[in-house]
């Protein structure tokens, strides 16, 4: 496993490489909220010599020496023994601001770049997203979710998924289909795994949108799965310069099955993967034998002295988180 370390920096630049007990978890989701860093530690004399860290210090995830997280700290919480259990997030936490945004003509990687810059954020690489944004006006709306917002009007648009997080330190915007990791995940690499089917919730066969105004709509159907789950229709109103049936056709690709929840339980741990990412599965799960790439929606690495595992919650194929 990746030998880590962890190294705060506190308010007046001075560096400090707290003792842990218990191990260090590390949790991303492929969208909603920052990655989370947790952690417990005793103030030695090395710490109290040099004043100790606060609210606010930076803290640095390495493995094998390369940065695996860059964050602050936003919580400490002591017991009568003196530990202190600590919580950083990364950048990603300065998007849970509320604020107003109006634009138009704007693909969502330049709304994350425009967001960004009026926020002092540190950017990173920013991919391309094709899908122009005619106008959107955003008040008292965080600013993850505006990003969130434009990220899914690409999906449902030009059904492309974009993963937004941090890298250390730097806002990053990829494609999925740039984030594999070449791993698998089989019965051997796993401890247990947790399935559900369902079409109680997120499956639609039949969509159905129409323009503000109500003069137009749009229609888009699969008959066979109509006579065989009863009609479940999505209703939405376009937006000005969305084309409907485009968009019709794309909504019941993306809904016109199954959902299927799957979630991996102490797998080997690969420090590569972070949510948003992809990564090879081969399991049999009783209706429905899995051997595809399936996307990472929510990861917990847990380092302990002698040990690296993760749980995974996936979506790929039918699947769905």
């Amino acid at each position: 496993m990746a030998a880590v370390s962890l190294i705060i920096t506190n308010e007046k630049g001075q560096t400090m490489y707290p003792p842990v007990a218990e191990g260090v978890t590390l949790t991303s989701c492929r969208r909603g909220s920052p990655a989370t860093l947790k952690f417990t530690t005793l103030k030695d004399k090395a710490m109290a010599d040099l004043g100790g860290f606060a609210e606010g210090s930076m803290v640095r995830l390495l493995a094998d020496g390369k940065p695996l997280f860059q964050g602050y700290i936003f919580v400490k919480r002591r017991d009568r023994e003196g530990a202190i259990e600590c919580t950083a997030y990364d950048q990603i936490r300065y998007l849970k601001n509320k604020d107003i945004l109006a634009y138009k003509g704007l693909p969502a990687s330049d709304v994350v770049k425009l967001i960004a810059a009026d926020n002092q954020l540190q950017v990173g690489e920013i991919a391309p997203t094709g899908y122009i944004i005619p106008r959107r006006s955003e008040v008292n709306v965080t600013l993850l979710d505006m990003i969130e917002t434009a990220l899914d009007l690409e999906l449902t648009n030009k059904g492309q998924m974009f993963v937004l997080y941090d890298d250390c330190g730097k806002l990053t915007l990829q494609n999925i289909a740039q984030m594999r990791v070449d791993i698998l995940i089989d019965a051997g690499a796993a401890e247990n795994f947790d399935y559900t089917s369902s079409i109680d919730e997120q499956t639609y066969n039949q969509i159905k949108l129409a323009s503000e105004d109500r003069q137009k709509k749009y229609e888009a159907a699969d008959e066979e799965h109509i006579k065989l789950w009863g009609k479940l229709q999505y209703f939405d109103t376009l937006k000005e310069g969305e084309n409907g049936q485009a968009k019709a056709d794309a909504l019941l690709k993306l809904y016109n099955s199954k959902t299927r929840r799957l979630k991996i339980n102490r797998a080997l741990g690969d420090v590569r993967v972070r949510a948003g990412c992809l990564v090879g599965v081969a399991l049999d799960l009783g209706d429905i034998v899995a051997n595809t790439l399936m996307l990472v929606e929510k990861v917990t690495h847990t380092f302990k002295e002698s040990e690296h595992l993760m749980d995974l919650t996936l979506r790929g194929g039918e699947f769905i988180a």
